[in-house]
């Protein structure tokens, strides 16, 4: 018995033995794929690193602001202008029956008198007014 458990010892040992070169070897090739991973990653740090910080981009963003801030300001422009640009006349009827009850024409009217002034008129035609003026920026 104890020669067969030399055995198999001597056995087991040639196996650890084995197994540990087995390992020595791919531990050796891990190695040797890290040191690669970190030259290839050292490179590619350098390259960056020699890369001039943002020249092109700063000056395209600069580019870019520049613009933006000219379309901005053109679009106030426009909208400044189709603000002085909506429609300040009323049809011929509605300023008829604003002259026949008195009402004079300014910038803002008073609703209790454009009540009054439109009372003559049906509901769709004193919505139909309302609506005009509203849109000539009379009333609101």
């Amino acid at each position: 018995m104890n020669e067969e458990m030399t055995n198999q010892l001597a056995a087991t040992a040639e196996r650890l033995a084995n197994a540990a070169e087995t390992l020595d070897r791919v531990l050796t090739k891990l190695d040797s794929q890290h040191e690669a991973l970190n030259a290839k990653v050292d490179r590619i740090v350098a390259a960056v690193e020699e890369r001039p910080v943002g020249d092109g981009e700063s000056s395209r963003a600069h580019r870019l602001e520049q613009r933006v801030a000219e379309l901005e300001k053109a679009n106030t422009e426009l909208r400044a202008q189709a603000a002085r640009m909506t429609r300040k006349t009323l049809s011929p009827l509605l300023t008829a029956v604003l002259s026949k009850s008195g009402t004079e024409l300014g910038d803002k009217l008073d609703p209790a008198v454009v009540d009054k002034t439109l009372q003559s008129l049906s509901v769709e035609q004193r919505i139909a007014v309302k609506a005009e003026m509203a849109r000539a920026g009379m009333i609101e």
